[in-house]
């Protein structure tokens, strides 16, 4: 997996996936890192599950002094609401340990506007709450001249209110999103998300809104903020926020194949979105995690397993945990110039002989 020393800001190391090199040394991110920013859609829980070992390996990270900010691009709910939600799962939390999306732009806004400017609220009460938490007056209308136009996921936005944040970005308002996830997981599959939806207004308008959440910085920020993390690691499921978001703030990063993430994404990703880590579920966090490591004789050590690229698709010898297999694969793949320069397919069905689940 891609290199990093474990901090995160001026003094570390970034985590580049173009740097596919790093520490031979496998690590335990409880120690390593002193906070977990976890994401929660396929990280923690699925809809009102929670993800198989979440629960427990959460518990252990905790018991071993590591930090957990729950971070999240849903910005539908209250702090309130998803800590309340995570200790019915099994992962007790308040409200301070949860970071959303709404909080960050939120934050946007107040910074530009004075306290008690009215803001067009599009979503649900995660938004409402995080802009009144900054002074500001949530509104519903472009009647109301707002300032800004904050839009958010909540399932019961409808035409109405889209049609109204139109009229108010029309007339020059400035625009912020969440954030722009297409989808979201539900226990139902997968249904649209506030990406969706900011398209309908984008649509109508012709402008383009600043975004909060991840892969964008302000909510990278906010998390640093509200946490004083001094080496944090970002925990995710998708590779264009959570990874992304990661790299893009200079900060490791872990991703769980628990959500939408499947191999044949993991190996064609783009520079800007390879992590740190890979790993099953959560347990990771109790290591030890390897990364895989240049060879002495050439290819990619991770484990007992050596990866190089022959050709057009990797070779894999050797033995061990199938997820040092994977971690293998996909340095060498990523080595050789990811998907432009190597037949992903080929790959998958080198992981899939692992016994991965490689998903898709």
């Amino acid at each position: 997996m891609t290199g990093g020393d474990g901090g995160s800001g001026t003094d570390a190391r970034v985590p580049r996936g173009d740097d596919v090199g790093g520490l031979s040394e496998p690590v335990v991110p409880a120690e390593a890192y002193d906070v977990a920013l976890l994401d929660l859609d396929g990280v923690v829980y699925t809809g009102q599950r929670a993800v198989p070992h979440a629960p427990e390996a959460l518990e252990r990270a905790r018991a071993a002094g590591m930090t957990l900010a729950f971070v999240t691009n849903n910005a539908s709910r209250t702090p309130e609401a998803v800590a309340a939600h995570l200790t019915e799962i099994g992962v007790p939390a308040g409200p301070t340990d949860v970071v959303t999306s709404a909080q960050a732009a939120a934050r946007l806004v107040a910074e530009r506007f004075p306290a008690g400017s009215p803001v067009l609220a599009v979503g649900g009460e995660g938004l409402v709450e995080a802009l009144r938490e900054r002074g500001l007056v949530p509104v519903v209308s472009a009647a109301d001249e707002p300032v800004a136009v904050v839009q958010g996921f909540a399932p019961g936005v409808g035409w109405a209110l889209l049609a109204e944040a139109s009229y108010a970005v029309g007339a020059g308002a400035p625009w912020i999103a969440s954030n722009l996830d297409l989808t979201i997981p539900t226990e139902r599959g997968i249904a649209p998300g506030n990406g969706a939806l900011v398209g309908v207004v984008r649509a109508a308008t012709g402008a383009e809104p600043v975004v909060a959440g991840k892969p964008e910085l302000p909510l990278h920020r906010e998390s640093m903020l509200r946490t004083g993390a001094k080496r944090p690691l970002v925990v995710g499921d998708r590779l264009d926020t959570d990874i992304e978001g990661a790299v893009a703030g200079g900060v490791d990063s872990l991703l769980v194949m628990t959500g939408v993430t499947d191999v044949r994404a993991l190996l064609a990703a783009p520079a800007q979105s390879r992590p740190t880590y890979v790993a099953a579920d959560l347990r990771a966090l109790l290591g030890p995690l390897p990364r895989a490591v240049p060879g002495a004789g050439g290819g990619w050590v991770c484990g007992g397993w050596c990866a190089r690229v022959d050709g057009d698709g990797p070779e894999l010898s050797g033995g061990g945990d199938a997820y040092d297999g994977l971690r293998a694969v996909c340095a060498a793949v990523w080595d050789a110039g990811g998907a432009a320069a190597v037949d992903v397919d080929r790959a998958v069905k080198t992981v899939a002989g692992l016994g991965v689940s490689v998903g898709g």
